[in-house]
């Protein structure tokens, strides 16, 4: 009896897993309103039909991207969406140029998708993964609850 197609996941991976999989409400995923302040360099903002808001900052979204380049690195770096890369130690840090993109654009109904400065434009930012990625008070302390850890 072979065993190739059998993949054994830890307890907690289980839970995220099936939470990540659980479709949410479209009335959630649904924006109302969205604000990306690229003049300002601040980031995106959205108003869910559901009366929820969500922000995050270019700088997360950039290290959030969800293209599958992007959400390797993060895996073998053992990141998590969002979180930045680790400073290499050096004697003279280089200057990095705060992540903004040049534009943002429409995919469809479903998402939005940037034009980053530093060249990359591979991620497809759906509302989905926005709405479950939000950055409010209310929905990290949601996730740190039903985790046992902080976002």
């Amino acid at each position: 009896m072979s065993h190739e197609g059998i993949r054994f996941v830890p307890k907690e991976d289980e839970a995220r897993e099936s939470d990540e999989a659980r479709p949410l409400p479209r009335i959630s995923i649904t924006p109302e309103k969205v604000r990306v302040l690229l003049t300002e360099g601040k980031g995106v903002e959205i108003d869910w039909v559901d009366g929820h808001r969500s922000a995050w900052s270019f700088a997360w979204l950039r290290e959030a991207c969800p293209c599958a380049t992007c959400v390797e690195e993060r895996k073998l770096e053992g990141r998590k969406a969002g979180q930045p890369k680790a400073k290499p130690a050096a004697v003279l840090p280089m200057y990095t140029p705060p992540a903004k993109p040049a534009s943002a654009h429409a995919v469809g109904r479903y998402a939005i998708q940037f034009n980053w400065q530093d060249g990359h434009s591979g991620g497809i930012y759906s509302w989905d993964y926005l709405r479950r990625c939000c950055q409010c008070g209310e929905c990290t302390f949601a996730a740190a609850e039903t985790t046992g850890a902080p976002n």
